[in-house]
């Protein structure tokens, strides 16, 4: 993870320096010093305080961050994230870099957080997709994690999903679950897109290991989950919101994927004064 933010914030820094802040270099005495803080301007959920001071260490090794709250954290609006105390032109050139990652990064968690919420007391758990920022992944996914849900497969490569274009591609659900159980270790689990209950009988009869329901009523997703009886796990998909989410859960679902954690979110207000 710690090499991903390295990656992440070097090629962010590089695309916003580039070959120099001139605004600072024209204005700011270059040995002058410098304290900030970081301020919530609005109560959230925590996320990506490690990250903002990997931002300010790539600068400058010798830059001081001192982190008063925790990721997962809730933060309430005039709390003070962190004090950053070092050369003024590098945190004047850090500032919107670590402030852009550490509000998207809080703006996921705070969001993901509400869904949770939502669902409390039952037993599905709300999880997220691909729908990220490209390159930003990583953050996204673990962002996900501090608002206290969990992640889905992080790419492609790590797990078997099965959708309606694979079933399309490959002839149909018993013929790609058929294939993929015959190239497959033991180790890694099948999952395939369902549209109706015709298709979740076919998956189950195929022996696949999770069913989603996609963009199903209330009603068909209730009637799946009760085909499907225990032998699958069951995750609900489409159509999802915080009005609709606990509507999907008392269906009786395991798991219900939610892409707007991470493709819709409104970043979090945080600022960066001097001192």
């Amino acid at each position: 993870m710690q090499f991903e933010i390295e990656r992440i914030v070097r090629t962010a820094l590089e695309e916003d320096i580039g070959l120099g802040d001139v605004t600072t270099e024209v204005t700011v005495v270059a040995d002058t010093v410098a304290r900030a803080q970081l301020v919530a301007k609005e109560d959230f959920t925590l996320a990506g305080i490690d990250v903002a001071a990997t931002v300010f260490h790539t600068l400058d090794p010798d830059a001081s961050f001192e982190k008063l709250l925790e990721d997962g954290r809730k933060v309430k609006r005039g709390e003070v994230l962190a004090w950053i105390k070092g050369k003024a032109s590098i945190l004047l050139q850090g500032e919107r870099v670590a402030l852009n990652l550490l509000q998207r990064m809080s703006a996921i968690a705070s969001l993901t957080a509400e869904y949770v919420e939502q669902v409390s007391g039952t037993d599905a758990v709300i999880v997220d997709t691909r729908k990220t920022v490209p390159g930003l992944r990583a953050l996204d996914k673990y962002s996900v994690r501090m608002g206290g849900g969990r992640n889905h497969r992080i790419g492609l490569f790590d797990g078997v999903l099965i959708k309606e274009n694979h079933v399309a591609a490959a002839g149909g659900i018993t013929a790609a679950i058929t294939r993929a159980k015959q190239k497959l270790p033991h180790t890694l689990k099948i999952e395939i897109e369902t549209r109706n209950l015709d298709e979740v009988q076919e998956a189950l009869d195929a022996g696949a290991d999770i069913i989603m329901l996609d963009n199903m009523s209330f009603d068909e997703m209730r009637q799946g989950v009760e085909l499907i009886a225990g032998r699958a796990l069951v995750e609900a998909s489409g159509g999802v919101n915080l009005e609709t989410v606990r509507d999907f859960a008392k269906t009786g679902v395991n798991i219900i994927s939610v892409g707007a954690l991470t493709h819709s979110v409104k970043a979090a207000d945080i600022s960066m004064l001097f001192d």
